[in-house]
């Protein structure tokens, strides 16, 4: 299990993903459901990718595609916040999770592509 806070976090937030797809899926919720629960869950993956990466362009490679999908994942929430799907305060709780994330993966990001 690893501890650093990037992989901590990306997977709680993964862990939040798949209790909110069980709760659409008891709403009869399957369409945003399978796309946020793909892309809120394969955050944490590509992070995990990265970790093992065959170089720093594999490293910010992997970064990037948790990157693209945090950002999608925040447009599923934002639909499902909008259709009523999900309250506010649940909205607020998991968009300022993957917003986090996605700070976190710019910063690093950055920092790997400063000291290329």
């Amino acid at each position: 299990m690893r501890d650093d806070k990037l992989s901590v976090q990306s997977m709680d937030f993964a862990v939040s993903i798949i209790n909110l797809v069980k709760e659409l899926k008891l709403k009869k919720e399957n369409i945003i459901s399978n796309q946020i629960g793909r892309s809120g869950t394969s955050i944490g993956a590509n992070i995990r990718e990265a970790q093992y990466a065959h170089g720093k362009a594999d490293f910010v490679s992997k970064l990037q595609i948790a990157l693209k999908e945090a950002n999608e994942t925040g447009y599923w929430l934002e639909l499902l916040y909008k259709t009523n799907y999900i309250d506010e305060a649940t909205y607020k709780n998991l968009d300022s999770a993957c917003t986090s994330i996605r700070v976190m993966l710019i910063s690093s990001v950055n920092t790997v592509k400063s000291k290329q």
